[in-house]
């Protein structure tokens, strides 16, 4: 638990939360301050969580975090009990509660962030299926369904260039290379400008190429509107070819029918309609139901361990033992009678199964008889104006894309259900042979019985009898069907025919009045639209000022900050030389010799004094050097004066060996003579 406070502690103290806490204060913080902290913690998970606890119900504020974190797949410890303890701790700011939610959130809070952010977007709103019944709404929640999945593509496409290979210095250099493009083109507009400045009339040439320009965009919009119109004379023939072919095939259908035809494929259709409304489909809704009963309660029920599945596969084994022990005992027993009502109860439910299989054979040849019949428009639509074809483009492929998934989804699922009928089939194929083996030996048992008996061959000679009692009540039924029967039965179809249409007269007038009263509705609609637009655009407008003073107000708050931690590093500083003066003076003042000297002041004074010795020493120094001055000048002008005669002597040594050659000088009683 001391771990988990300082991992909590720590991170709460880093950006982007700041708190400064530590493990003392963060301990003694009271349950609506850290039921604030955990929603600070939430709203930087999810920005719509940024709110003041203080002005809200707890038990808003307990709903609002448990559907957080159930979006976010929070899982507490502990079974379903545990859960209502959860809840209650959740709600009075328990720490037990709180502090693992905590380290839970702060340890995968960019994961978090990035699930919250995908919730918004990814989870389904439920819509019932009675509302769904209505087109419209059928249509939104299509194309809502549609631009959730074009949103995950997205999603994984934006995920997959992040992954990618491109780097930021690959996009800097992408950058740089375009701007000196940018660079090297705006120098060629300039050079052309200057080009074109010394020609005549270059303002009313350039006037021209800005109206050809603006000529051949419109041009190239108006075949692109030419295009979309073609488009939509293309669907509109194709709309109309279908149209006129389904009013030909009802004329026909009209003109071949008869009264009895009519009768009777109506009567068939109200049959197959009365199955699937009063026999398939309530079946199917309990099975759902119990399947839906028993999810929830597989659901409601806590985690299984490996102990538990070894459990219940022994009851299950246990259980199907139990079937197979009762199922020997009823055939030990034989019973006739029992049999005989087994063998019927087998045939009502094959005949029942059959049934229920020629429907959905019926149910799917009707859906793909409409599906070929639309494929064969389409089909032949296309081979009459092949140059009329239309090619699928950016949202419009996205969309064709994404149709093809769920197809192939619903293939898949397809391919899984005939899997689950040929395995059916082939059981069921197995079962008729135990049957029929069953049968061949409950026969030949009847014969041996009736051989020992003296009476063999007695039950095929009762079956052929019932066999010809059948027949012949049969054909005194056909001889009994007279012309008189017919002419009352046609009477009869014809009262009900004229009771049909009297009885639909009403049916109709209601519908019309519905049809005036779905108009007015449909306006009413509009207008309602209308007017949520235009709240929801002031509203718009409301949130962006509002955003705007925000973010003005966090700015304040931002230099606020910086002015705060401005002050804090001057009162440290200020607190420092205080400490420093105070040190001073308590070593100043104190009487131990060791103390002052450690005092800044002595410190100080004793460098003062060296510096005032060593000033001094300098000072006598310039002194001498100045009282120095004179001589030691006169002396460097000797010097330099015997330095320069030294020179000369030099000279003239030099010129007087170069004489040499010339004449001879001859030194005599101090004198010197040239003789030439």
């Amino acid at each position: 638990m001391s771990d988990q406070i300082k991992f909590i502690v720590g991170n709460l103290n880093k950006e982007p939360f700041r708190k400064n806490y530590n493990l003392i204060t963060f301990d003694s913080l009271e349950p609506m301050q850290l039921l604030q902290v955990l929603n600070d913690v939430l709203a930087e998970v999810d920005p719509k969580q940024v709110i003041d606890i203080r002005e809200e119900m707890p038990e808003q504020t307990a709903k609002r975090m448990l559907s957080l974190l159930g979006i976010l797949k929070y899982k507490p410890p502990g079974n379903a009990t545990d859960m209502s303890t959860f809840r209650q701790g959740l709600v009075i700011g328990s720490k037990p509660v709180i502090y693992p939610v905590l380290h839970w959130l702060l340890q995968r809070t960019s994961e978090l962030k990035k699930r919250a952010y995908l919730a918004r977007f990814l989870i389904k709103l439920e819509v019932p299926s009675e509302f769904l019944q209505d087109e419209t709404v059928a249509d939104t929640n299509k194309q809502y369904e549609e631009l959730m999945e074009a949103f995950k593509t997205l999603h994984k496409e934006c995920e997959q260039l992040k992954t990618s290979g491109l780097s930021t210095a690959e996009i800097r250099r992408d950058i740089s290379a375009m701007e000196e493009e940018k660079d090297q083109l705006i120098k060629r507009v300039e050079r052309l400008k200057k080009r074109v400045e010394t020609v005549q009339n270059h303002q009313r040439m350039l006037k021209i190429a800005r109206q050809l320009r603006v000529e051949k965009e419109r041009e190239e919009y108006l075949a692109q509107q030419k295009q979309e119109q073609k488009n939509q004379l293309f669907h509109a023939v194709q709309r109309l070819q279908r149209a006129q072919s389904q009013l030909k095939s009802m004329r026909h259908a009209a003109a071949d029918a008869k009264p009895e035809s009519l009768m009777k494929r109506l009567e068939e259709e109200i049959k197959f309609n009365s199955y699937m409304v009063t026999e398939k489909f309530p079946k199917e809704l309990e099975n759902k139901k119990k399947e839906l009963h028993f999810l929830q309660k597989v659901v409601s029920e806590p985690a299984m361990g490996h102990s538990d599945l070894l459990e219940l596969e022994s009851k299950i084994s246990e259980v199907n033992t139990q079937i197979n022990q009762l199922i020997e005992k009823k055939m030990m027993r034989n019973e006739p009678i029992e049999g005989k009502l087994s063998l019927y109860r087998q045939q009502a439910s094959i005949i029942s199964r059959k049934k229920e299989a020629k429907a959905e054979e019926l149910q799917e040849t009707k859906e793909k008889l409409a599906s070929l019949e639309r494929e064969a428009s389409v089909k032949t639509n296309q081979t009459r104006d092949l140059d009329g074809t239309e090619v699928l483009k950016g949202d419009e492929f996205k969309r064709y894309v994404s149709k093809l998934r769920s197809k192939s989804t619903v293939f898949k699922k397809k391919q899984q259900i005939i899997a689950e009928f040929k395995a059916e089939f082939g059981l069921l194929q197995r079962t008729e042979e135990l049957l029929k083996q069953r049968h061949e030996n409950i026969q030949h048992q009847l014969q041996t019985t009736e051989e020992k008996r003296g009476v063999s061959g007695y039950s095929y000679t009762q079956e052929e009898l019932e066999r010809v009692s059948a027949l012949k009540s049969e054909v005194d039924e056909m001889k009994g069907r007279t012309l008189d029967d017919m002419s009352e039965m046609v009477k009869k179809l014809n009262s009900l025919v004229s009771e049909k249409k009297s009885a639909l007269a009403p049916v109709i007038k209601e519908l019309r009045e519905l049809r005036q009263k779905c108009q007015e509705l449909t306006q009413e609609c509009e207008e309602k639209k209308s007017q949520y637009d235009s709240c929801a655009a002031g509203l718009e407008s409301n949130r962006s000022k509002l955003e705007q003073e925000v973010r003005g107000l966090r700015e304040e708050c931002l230099q606020e900050e910086s002015k705060y931690h401005y002050t804090n590093c001057m009162i440290k500083n200020l607190e420092v030389q205080l400490h420093r003066a105070t040190d001073e003076m308590k070593a100043y003042v104190s009487s131990d010799q060791q103390e002052k000297r450690k005092a800044i002041r002595e410190q100080y004074t004793k460098n003062i004094a060296e510096q005032e010795n060593l000033g001094k020493n300098l000072r006598e120094k310039q002194k001498a050097v100045r009282e120095s001055h004179g001589p030691n000048m006169k002396q460097v002008k000797m010097w330099r004066d015997f330095e320069q005669l030294m020179e000369c002597k030099k000279q003239c040594f030099l010129k007087q060996q170069n004489q040499a050659s010339i004449g001879q000088v001859i030194q005599e009683g101090g004198e010197d003579r040239l003789i030439l």
